[in-house]
């Protein structure tokens, strides 16, 4: 017998045809990689950021940290409205007293005194919910909630370095502290919205 022979059983097995095309299947050109299976949807690719190739799946660090500062100064900002509304309670139970003992222009001043002091009361209310509203919705929140975060940040810096200018001017260090805080947490404040790990994370994709 020789190898030639298609009926030698130690002669090489004789080849066998190109498999045939999967029915219903497109295939890829020789020296193409194959593409995902056909009819599953393909993901989008979306921009990444400077130093990651994919969106942010979590919240990037310094939004957390913005998001923290909104809530410890919506605390303030609460602390603050219950303390007026406290006093501006007294200074108009001080107009009453003095309207009762014969003193009227005291008890105009005491009124006016208690009118300015709740409205500043209410204004510190508002800017709490205002804070509290802006971190809450960081994480889902989109363009809207960053643009406001960046005025609202950047009006907090500017009555901070009104305070630090003050403070710096009184000559106390005491007077200094707390606006050189408020500044550093507006900076902050600020700044998380605009840098690009914080701009990919408000504009991801929500499904």
């Amino acid at each position: 017998m020789s190898y030639g022979d298609p009926n030698n059983p130690y002669g090489q097995p004789p080849q066998q045809p190109p498999a045939a095309p999967g029915y219903g299947y497109p295939q890829a050109p020789p020296g193409v990689p194959p593409q995902q299976g056909y009819g599953y949807p393909q993901q989008p690719a979306y921009p990444g950021y400077p130093g990651g190739n994919m969106m942010p799946q979590s919240m990037p660090g310094l939004l957390v940290t913005a998001r923290v500062f909104l809530f410890l100064i919506s605390a303030v900002q609460i602390l603050a409205a219950i303390v007026y509304l406290y006093i501006g309670a007294i200074a108009s139970d001080v107009s009453d007293s003095a309207d009762d003992y014969g003193f009227g222009s005291v008890g105009d001043g005491g009124d006016a005194i208690a009118g300015i002091l709740i409205v500043v009361a209410l204004i510190a209310a508002a800017l709490a919910a205002l804070s509290i509203t802006l971190g809450v919705k960081f994480s889902r929140g989109g363009q809207g909630i960053r643009i406001t975060t960046v005025i609202y940040g950047a009006l907090g810096g500017v009555v901070g370095l009104i305070g630090l200018f003050i403070g710096l001017d009184s000559g106390l260090a005491t007077a200094i502290i707390g606006p050189l805080i408020w500044v550093t947490f507006a900076v902050i404040i600020t700044i998380a919205p605009v840098v690009p790990s914080g701009t990919a994370w408000f504009n991801r994709p929500r499904y």
